[in-house]
């Protein structure tokens, strides 16, 4: 069994790479992909190179593995074109709200007050004191509170 390994080692690593992608597939959550790639590299190169003796194979092999997690790792790490900004932005909700227009539903008492936009209502600051029904944008926010200015009618 052994002598049959060594003389078709592109088998056995053709065969790990298979299990491996099977195994993956059913749900190892990202462990076995790099492993089942790495076999998959290494069987070709000992299919092309088969005088290659099995402690360079597993040497490969272990390379493999670590230079694949590396490659995997940075692909995911890093979002693509146009996506920085979305995730910048990813549950915050009240970033969305910038720039939005609203009339103010309670009067404003030492610069705070209330505002509705949409369904929501929320908590307001003003850098001075303005009457129901001003109309005002929404310049920032800090924490869950709105920080807005009159807009000149």
């Amino acid at each position: 069994m052994v002598k049959l390994i060594v003389e078709n080692s592109y088998n056995f690593w053709f065969s790990i790479s298979v299990l491996c992608l099977v195994v993956e597939i059913i749900g190892a959550y990202g462990y076995l992909l790099c492993s089942g790639i790495a076999a998959l590299i290494v069987g070709v190169i000992v299919y092309i190179i088969p005088q290659i003796i099995w402690e360079w194979q597993g040497f490969i092999f272990s390379v493999l593995i670590i230079a694949v997690a590396f490659l995997w790792w940075s692909l995911l790490s890093e979002p693509s074109y146009g996506e920085s900004i979305n995730i910048k932005m990813l549950n915050r909700r009240l970033y969305h709200l910038i720039g939005t227009h609203a009339t103010l539903t309670e009067a404003m008492h030492n610069g705070i007050g209330r505002i509705n936009i949409g369904d929501s209502s929320w908590r307001a600051k003003a850098s001075h004191d303005l009457p129901v029904g001003t109309v005002v944008e929404v310049i920032k926010t800090e924490s869950t509170t709105l920080v807005i200015r009159p807009i000149a009618s």
